[in-house]
């Protein structure tokens, strides 16, 4: 019987060859894509992803060919970007920035290292009193505030305090968390908001539901437990995981939803990884370990083409042959979570989808 990691590994294979473009030292953003025709546009923060889906795989097997894929990938990024890393929008940025800590916390790369720093200093730019406070999505409208800005900050900051042992990094992670659960997440269940203010008149759109707010929110508690040991923070994270399961997946099969495969192909991906963090820190607590399985069974069983080992924004059905980048590194990410937790020996948690 294969295992999550041979799975893992059997996507991870299909986005080297599928996706990667030496030309550009990028992944082509869908395939086909004959001659690199598809990438009229620069999607900064699918590339974001994919370093850290790269870093998975590095952290799995300690195959040199992801250190290698992860030094092209760099200088091509940083050609298409014009010579240097920030860009407007502040949460493409702390994307960016979360994936090259964690290729620095791998490698040991002095340069990916460098790159988090200088995004984190621009990020930081983005905290303002307007809406009370929080960091703004992009540079051009500082009065528009959301949880893809502020989550992933504060995911940012805390891994920085656990890295360099800055206090200020802590203290930015807290006041960024304390700001968000004020200000987007329901409390009466714990379900994340996306955003207020978008068209100046301090609305919150809590009609936008969307899985990776659920995600960020939740791996932003559990790093800010890792390292303060404040079990509240844990517990916010296990409340909005329930909260997840039951507003967004299928009450029948568990399985989360499709959100199109533009953006929306990245937000499950998302989700699911913070759901494995969770599970690492919790595996007897929640809906994350089940949630993540039955996700997971039917990716692989229903929602992948087996010829070419690519995925379906709708893991209950196969792809056409048309694949974008986002949804590929999506079902990569889930694999991913489900052979680390493998390797763990979470037996009790994956049941019947080892």
């Amino acid at each position: 019987m294969m295992t999550w990691e041979s799975r893992a590994e059997e996507a991870q294979q299909a986005l080297a060859e599928l996706f990667w473009n030496p030309a550009i030292r990028l992944f082509d953003i869908e395939i086909p894509c004959p001659g690199g025709a598809c990438n009229t546009i620069f999607h900064y923060w699918w590339m974001a992803h994919a370093v850290d889906a790269l870093v998975d795989g590095y952290e799995r097997t300690k195959d040199a060919k992801y250190a290698g894929l992860l030094a092209e990938l760099y200088d091509g990024l940083l050609v298409r970007n014009g010579g240097a890393f920030p860009n407007e929008l502040y949460d493409d940025m702390e994307w960016m920035a979360i994936a090259w800590l964690r290729a620095y916390r791998a490698l040991g790369v002095e340069r990916y290292k460098e790159a988090a720093l200088l995004l984190w200093e621009d990020i930081k730019t983005g905290w303002n009193d307007q809406m009370g406070g929080g960091i703004a999505w992009q540079k051009s409208q500082l009065d528009y505030k959301n949880t893809p800005a502020n989550a992933p900050a504060a995911i940012l900051a805390a891994r920085l305090f656990q890295q360099f042992g800055r206090q200020e990094d802590l203290e930015w992670a807290q006041n960024i968390y304390g700001w968000l659960k004020t200000h987007l997440v329901d409390p009466a269940t714990g379900f994340v908001w996306d955003g207020m203010n978008r068209q100046g008149d301090g609305a919150i759109d809590k009609e936008w539901k969307f899985t990776y707010c659920q995600g960020v929110y939740i791996g932003a508690g559990v790093d800010l437990y890792r390292v303060t040991g404040d079990r509240g923070y844990l517990e916010d994270a296990i409340r909005t995981a329930g909260a997840s399961d039951m507003e967004l997946a299928d009450p029948a099969s568990g399985l989360l939803p499709e959100e199109g495969d533009g953006d929306g192909g990245l937000f499950k991906g998302i989700l699911v990884r913070y759901l494995g963090e969770l599970a690492k820190e919790a595996p007897e607590l929640g809906a994350a370990g089940p949630l993540l399985a039955s996700n997971a069974v039917s990716l692989w069983e229903q929602g992948r083409d087996p010829e070419r080992c690519v995925f379906s924004t709708d893991w209950r059905s196969q792809p056409s042959e048309r694949v974008t980048l986002s949804t590929q590194l999506s079902g990569i990410m889930l694999l991913e979570q489900l052979a680390l937790l493998e390797r763990r020996g979470s037996e009790s948690l994956l049941g019947e989808a080892i």
